[in-house]
């Protein structure tokens, strides 16, 4: 297809070329190798000196149609699908830190990101450092070291919903010629592009709203070619591929995501009002909501708000057993992005092995409950958390 400039026309049109049977939707390649024409295109496939499909665990044509697809989404040069967010994440750091670096991470990230930080790269000599996402630039450069090779963060937070400044962060990242990596699972590529601000990598759980429905698990990783390449080669030697069927699901879900998400932020932003009106409701966080502490910023770098709410219920952590007993139709489960609206406890559950202090560092409080606002009838979800507040 000839590229479009708008989102909604490449992510329909966008996929792999058309085979000699002509279909319409692109078809599944559920094979685990490729044969080759004679010995001299295996020789120069296996040198990387033409391009081609060798084995589905270095590339096939569902995985490499999703992540055409992404790259054109994000604005992006190259990328790598995963078996899962958390490999996009991990890898996205391990392919490209060694012995001796240091991270500047802001504090409030996924709770396995904060294991892999804290409690994996320390056995290999990688070190951290973290930065309240609120703290002024002058906190955040006092904070570089020599060693630092890497910025990461999340914006919005989970489950807090912090929102960076993503276009000093990218001039900040170039100017002290470090690699600048965000997670952009809760925007998405429709709500927020972070490489168009400066970021070097962009990484997905596509787990979430890309997926959408709960079916599949994925994650991914784009960037430059310089940095994907060697994303590449990591990825392709340690194996958190994506499957084929996955990556056609996804490929799919695409399709949708404009007009799903238009839907998500909608229900969510109406959701984050009525929570302010609710006097069983201490806080309530939501990056369009005009309370927001980064309301501005949000509204600058998101074109809108993401399908999360946050808010803190009365009563502590006794308070939010008993909202997540009483709920009858929303879902009480550890996901997100979902069709179905689902209901979260973050203290005890995404982020349980941070320590009291560091849930407290990061807004988690144990009243703290995170709803991933799905796509029913906003009426119906307002009932039913109306009915469980009470």
């Amino acid at each position: 297809m000839n590229e479009s400039t708008n989102f909604e026309t490449n992510a329909i049109r966008a996929q792999h070329e058309r085979t000699q049977h002509r279909e319409h939707s692109v078809p599944l390649y559920l094979t685990s190798s490729f044969v080759f024409e004679d010995a001299e295109q295996a020789r120069a496939l296996f040198a990387d000196e033409i391009p081609g499909n060798i084995y589905t665990r270095f590339s096939n044509p569902n995985t490499t149609e999703l992540i055409n697809k992404l790259c054109l989404l994000e604005g992006t040069e190259d990328g790598i699908a995963t078996a899962s967010g958390m490999a996009a994440m991990y890898i996205s750091m391990a392919a490209l830190l060694k012995t001796g670096d240091h991270v500047l991470a802001s504090r409030s990230v996924f709770g396995s990101t904060h294991q892999i930080l804290t409690t994996i790269f320390p056995k290999v000599g990688i070190s951290h450092t973290y930065v309240d996402i609120a703290d002024p630039p002058e906190k955040w450069e006092q904070k570089i070291q020599p060693n630092t090779r890497m910025i990461f963060v999340e914006t919005p937070s989970n489950p807090a919903l912090d929102i960076i400044d993503l276009e000093w962060l990218g001039g900040l990242a170039k100017k002290r010629n470090l690699i600048l990596n965000v997670d952009n699972c809760f925007s998405t590529p429709y709500l927020q592009n972070p490489a168009k601000f400066g970021a070097n990598l962009v990484t997905h759980s596509a787990t979430k709203f890309m997926d959408g429905q709960g079916r599949v698990i994925g994650g991914a990783v784009l960037g430059s070619k310089e940095l994907i390449k060697e994303v590449r080669f990591f990825a392709r030697h340690t194996g958190p591929s994506m499957s084929p069927f996955n990556a056609w699901i996804l490929s799919k879900s695409l399709e949708t995501l404009a007009v799903r998400m238009d839907r998500h932020c909608e229900n969510a932003l109406t959701l984050a009002k009525h929570l302010e009106s609710r006097p069983e409701i201490l806080k309530v966080r939501y990056p369009y909501l005009p309370s927001h502490p980064q309301y501005q910023l949000a509204k600058k770098q998101m074109k809108l708000g993401g399908g999360v709410v946050t808010f803190e219920i009365k009563g502590g952590i006794e308070g939010g057993r008993k909202f997540l007993n009483s709920l009858k139709m929303i879902s009480h489960s550890a996901n997100l992005g979902d069709t179905r609206t689902i209901a979260t406890h973050p203290a005890s559950t995404t982020h349980s092995k941070l320590t009291e202090v560091e849930r407290a560092a990061v807004g988690i409080t144990p009243g703290l409950i995170r709803i991933s606002v799905g796509l029913e009838n906003i009426k119906d979800i307002l009932a039913d958390i109306d009915q469980a507040t009470q």
